[in-house]
């Protein structure tokens, strides 16, 4: 078995490897080739697991997600948010990959959100505004930044201290792709002028006043999982040219930002479409520069499986990791 740490990710796997995998994985995902059961919840004395198991049919690629919420762990200088990735080899069943579930959960997030970007977002694009500065930012930064030759990016955080430290560590690690990474003092006047706009929140709220969206924007909503969250206003949901999501079976039953508005009768079902098919055809697509467009992803485990997937292959062949 090859164990896998983010480091070892790092050295041999980037943002637009995890981007073109992610479109794959949900490519087979709308092509009916993948079986996603729906994930087992587990609640202990000191937190809860979740186990997410996927198996890639048309590659017969087995895997499962084990990810945990102690929300104590800290004091005991361990992540809140332990995850592990596991790879059955197709041959013979066995486990032949361990990998870092949380740095694979933050690269096929980003990705998700990029791939997305990519396929709905204006060919030129200047500005961007990143809302939240969590664990996920810095993939979901990176990902825009990939898709697009981006100027201008606002970000903001309810922390500003901790937004502003992000900011200089974004900066640093991400020189290289030359944009102008700034604090937003006015929320309101960046939303207003953005072309690309990315929430990573658990907001219960949405994060941004949807009546200064321009024409044109593209909007990624990342963060919100449950259906008592709510990152998108309901009248950019309305709005929206093209609705798109990582799958209907999740977003439908999780997202508090698709589910509500639904619910009051102001979009319907069937409005909707899964990135999958932007993949399959991109007809689907933006048809203009005057279109808004909205994705909006709850994750599922064929990303990660997917990915982890690669991830193994390319570090066995480069020797890469700890083998057991």
């Amino acid at each position: 078995m090859l164990i896998l740490r983010a480091n070892d990710i790092q050295q041999i796997y980037t943002m637009r490897d995890a981007i073109e995998a992610d479109k794959q994985a949900l490519k087979s995902y709308t092509e009916g080739q993948s079986d996603v059961p729906l994930r087992n919840h587990f609640r202990s004395q000191h937190g809860q697991t979740l186990i997410m198991p996927a198996h890639i049919k048309d590659l017969d690629i087995c895997g499962l997600k084990v990810v945990s919420i102690f929300p104590a762990n800290p004091q005991l200088g361990k992540p809140a948010v332990p995850a592990q990735v596991f790879i059955l080899e197709p041959q013979t069943g066995e486990v032949c990959a361990m990998i870092d579930g949380t740095y694979l959960t933050q690269l096929r997030t980003g990705a998700v959100q990029g791939a997305a970007t990519e396929l709905l977002a204006k060919k030129e694009c200047d500005n961007a505004v990143l809302i939240g500065t969590g664990g996920q930012a810095a993939s979901q930064l990176e990902a825009m930044l990939t898709v697009r030759k981006l100027k201008n990016v606002a970000i903001y955080g309810l922390n500003k201290a901790k937004a502003q430290q992000f900011i200089y560590d974004m900066n640093h690690r991400f020189a290289h792709f030359g944009a102008n990474m700034y604090y937003s003092q006015n929320l309101d006047a960046d939303i207003a002028k953005a072309d690309i706009i990315t929430t990573v929140t658990t907001s219960h709220q949405a994060t941004f006043n949807g009546a200064l969206v321009q024409a044109g924007t593209h909007i990624n909503g990342i963060g919100s999982y449950t259906p008592e969250m709510h990152e998108i206003p309901e009248n950019i949901v309305k709005q929206a040219s093209l609705k798109v999501l990582d799958t209907k079976e999740g977003v439908f039953s999780e997202a508090g930002d698709i589910i509500d508005p639904i619910q009051a009768n102001l979009v319907k079902p069937e409005e909707f479409i899964e990135l999958g098919e932007l993949v399959l055809n991109r007809q689907y697509g933006r048809q203009n520069d005057q279109q808004i467009t909205l994705f909006k992803s709850v994750g599922t485990a064929i990303l990660d499986v997917y990915v982890g997937y690669d991830i193994y292959c390319k570090a066995k062949a480069m020797n890469i990791g700890i083998n057991i």
